[in-house]
């Protein structure tokens, strides 16, 4: 099926046409049971959802066989019921995840998620809140609310100064990959995004820039910067956005598909 795509696409001319062929031929369904996104999938409370997905998302980097390895690790060792298990949990329940390692994701990272959820949903009914409340309705991008969610989550005074490394700032130029992808989990309704937030508006969504929508971004004359930062976020998603106004990330996975199949 691949290739005879990559022949009807190579005798294209209009990069639109190459992105909504792309995108009828990879999001799709099918595609859920081998990205991580099929983690989330497991669950229908909101709060589960949230917050395996939000860890899920963190440890997306690498091979993805792996990330779906580590994040299934953490289903069990909150007993299969992540929100229950982050309110409710005793600290001898917490002596697991001192053994907890995903590529540089250690435990002391792993330990301090769980505080830190903890502390949140004592307060908060949803982790849309922590993103939203920052967003204004005028805004046309994510850009404030990833903000805010790294002073809130490292606002705790029990925060290490080595887990920053795993939730970025635009602030640091970082292109905040793995957040973008979260947020594109919650807030887009389709056949692959669960679609459970509604604060957020999926026109106000950035790119999740990884190496293979990268390659295609430039490749298709989308993205000109050749640093993999914040600017090129900006630049690939507003090139997109000229496309699909209202939904500029519906084409992440189409990116994506093209670039690991080598298009």
């Amino acid at each position: 099926m691949e290739s005879t795509l990559f022949m009807y696409l190579c005798l294209m001319q209009n990069v639109e046409e190459i992105l909504e062929s792309a995108y009828q031929t990879y999001h799709i369904k099918d595609f859920i049971k081998d990205d991580p996104i099929s983690i989330p999938y497991q669950f229908s409370r909101k709060q589960d959802i949230e917050i395996i997905g939000f860890w899920t998302a963190v440890l997306s980097w690498g091979r993805r066989a792996s990330i779906i390895k580590s994040a299934n690790r953490l289903v069990e060792l909150m007993d299969g019921a992540p929100y229950d298990f982050i309110i409710n949990h005793q600290d001898t329940d917490l002596i697991p995840f001192e053994k907890f390692v995903h590529r540089t994701f250690q435990p002391t990272d792993a330990l301090y998620f769980i505080h830190f959820l903890k502390h949140y949903y004592q307060n908060n009914d949803t982790l849309e809140n922590a993103f939203a409340q920052a967003i204004k309705p005028n805004d046309l991008t994510i850009k404030n609310g990833l903000i805010a969610f790294h002073e809130q989550f490292f606002g705790l005074p029990e925060a290490p100064q080595r887990t920053r490394k795993h939730i970025p700032t635009p602030l640091r130029k970082s292109s905040c990959k793995r957040l973008n992808m979260f947020l594109r989990w919650m807030v887009r309704k389709g056949d692959v995004d669960l679609g459970i937030w509604n604060q957020i508006k999926p026109s106000q969504l950035l790119i999740p820039l990884d190496v293979h929508v990268e390659r295609m971004g430039h490749k298709l004359g989308l993205l000109h910067r050749k640093q993999r930062d914040w600017k090129a976020v900006e630049e690939l998603t507003e090139n997109l956005r000229k496309i699909d106004p209202k939904d500029p990330v519906r084409f992440d996975f189409a990116l994506f598909g093209l670039g690991i199949e080598g298009y």
